[in-house]
């Protein structure tokens, strides 16, 4: 299981992220759509080669193709988003909020899966780009759905735990060289 190769990686010193991925993803109460397309696309915003290496083949394995292209797509489109919605939100002129944004994010509409799996892939997304502006967006739709805020808080947990790790092996890696 690329899970186990993955947490064997983590060093002795970061053993409570060993810990927290088996947890997280491991004993997870999510759907295994909603577990898999999380975890997929904070693979992939975690920019961690070696954790996306790891967990893609059993993210892909968990996932529909429609869900597995969606679980991509949330990671796309959230970097764009995130970088220009936190920088109208930091920017202290108000005038930039005003602005047509004029980009494309017809993705989000029209997600290939359900609304709800989507936003919170989403919602995991932005939580590792901190933008504070998509994540109050994204929860709300959420909460507006009833999704509950311990699911909610299960893909932050995944998205905390994912990005940890991944900066850590990364760190490790660029050291051995």
């Amino acid at each position: 299981m690329a899970l186990d190769e993955l947490k064997s990686a983590v060093p002795d010193y970061a053993k409570d992220l060993k810990l927290n991925l088996g947890s997280v993803i491991g004993n997870s109460d999510l759907p295994q759509q909603q577990l898999w397309g999380t975890v997929l696309a904070c693979a992939i915003a975690s920019r961690s080669p070696k954790v996306l290496r790891e967990l893609e083949p059993e993210a892909k394995a968990n996932l529909s193709a429609e869900a597995y292209t969606a679980a991509k797509s949330a990671a796309a489109i959230m970097a764009m988003n995130n970088v220009f919605y936190r920088t109208r939100h930091l920017l202290s002129d108000p005038e930039y909020g005003t602005l047509r944004a004029g980009l494309r994010m017809n993705v989000i509409g029209n997600p290939g899966v359900d609304k709800v799996d989507f936003e919170l892939w989403s919602l995991a997304v932005s939580a590792i780009n901190g933008c504070g502006m998509c994540l109050d967006s994204h929860e709300q739709v959420l909460r507006k759905a009833g999704v509950d805020r311990e699911t909610i808080q299960e893909a932050v947990k995944i998205a905390s735990v994912l990005q940890a790790v991944g900066a850590t092996l990364d760190a490790e890696a660029a050291l051995a060289e």
